[in-house]
């Protein structure tokens, strides 16, 4: 079923997943946000609690207690994959949802997720992960992961006609795919979406992009945390490969090799440089630095387009940043990243 009529929604229910840690700043207005979604059918809130310490728990209960449509789970683990699990394991309803706490979602979101699960007759629906940034650098952080130049061509980054996909962002599933495939993978702190969607299309089903569902995302504010963030989406990209390999061998799979790529070709044009006047060469290795650097430089006006003067003078370290912190991350990854590694998902 894939034209463009509209189905009756008014009698599915959907059950709205939210694993939550340390979110006191964010999860009352994400929750709001929820409550207020138009979807004309039965709608519930399923909070998974981590163990947090900045008075996240009181809020979630708070919002419980004024609300019946919002309900509390323990996650004792903290890890995201377990909170999805334990929400899931609590919530009632055929359609449900996955959402971030930090996440703000318009109030269309979820019955345009159900319009279009009952349209495409898709397993999961999702859309685009719309960063938008608020200082500068969250703004040129933004301008980097909408573009092809900062994560390459995935539908949920930089947009596109709705249609088959690999992954999408959050994701709005059919209750009986999720129990099909045994839920989140639960070693995976990151990369568990897009681990479980190959599952589901292992399977022969179907993942649907549609830019109508559009996420607002806030990009994170600092070198050091962007680093971070990016260092471990390439260990966990590693530990999918690790464990799919067949994802390896994919044409969607040549974007994950280019920054490992890069980043190897950085690093020993740096050491020739550094090592070879010691033996009597020429530092002829700070070519390929210097040409990764020029071309970064040359497309960084491309990416900040249209995002303010402020912006593009940001980009270039946020490009860098994203590239070769996710590079080294993939070269470095552990074969026991599953047992070590308990950093959380966003």
């Amino acid at each position: 079923m894939h034209d463009d009529a509209r189905p009756d929604t008014r009698a599915t229910g959907v059950s709205i997943i939210v694993p939550v840690l340390q979110e006191a700043g964010y999860l009352e207005t994400s929750v709001r946000h929820l409550l207020a979604q138009d979807h004309p059918g039965p709608l519930e809130i399923v909070l998974a609690l981590g163990p947090s310490t900045d008075g996240t728990t009181e809020i979630a209960h708070r919002l419980a207690a004024e609300d019946p449509r919002v309900i509390c789970v323990d996650n004792p683990t903290g890890r995201t994959p377990s909170g999805l699990n334990a929400a899931i394991g609590a919530s009632h309803h055929p359609v449900i949802v996955r959402v971030d706490a930090h996440a703000e979602i318009p109030a269309d979101y979820v019955r345009v997720a159900v319009e279009t699960l009952e349209r495409t007759g898709a397993d999961n629906v999702g859309g685009i992960m719309g960063a938008d940034g608020i200082t500068p650098f969250e703004r040129a952080v933004a301008a980097a992961m909408t573009s092809v130049f900062g994560v390459g061509a995935a539908s949920f980054h930089v947009g596109g006609d709705e249609g088959p996909a690999a992954t999408v962002y959050l994701g709005a599933f059919r209750r009986a795919t999720l129990e099909a495939v045994g839920g989140y993978d639960e070693s995976f702190v990151r990369a568990q979406d897009w681990e479980m969607n190959h599952r589901i299309r292992t399977r022969g089903g179907l993942i649907w992009f549609t830019p109508r569902m559009h996420v607002t995302y806030r990009p994170r504010s600092s070198v050091r945390s962007l680093g971070r963030q990016y260092l471990h989406y390439g260990r966990w990209r590693r530990e999918v490969m690790r464990r799919h390999p067949e994802t390896a061998r994919t044409p969607a799979a040549l974007r994950y090799f280019a920054p490992p790529l890069v980043t190897v070709a950085v690093l020993l044009g740096l050491a020739q440089a550094i090592v070879g006047p010691l033996v009597g060469m020429a530092p002829w290795g700070l070519v390929l630095p210097a040409a990764y650097l020029l071309g970064v430089l040359a497309v960084s006006p491309l990416v900040a387009r249209g995002a303010g003067a402020d912006v593009l003078p940001r980009v270039p370290a946020v490009l860098v940043t994203m590239h070769l912190a996710w590079g080294w991350g993939f070269l470095t990854s552990p074969r026991d990243l599953r047992d070590g590694d308990l950093t959380g998902s966003r």
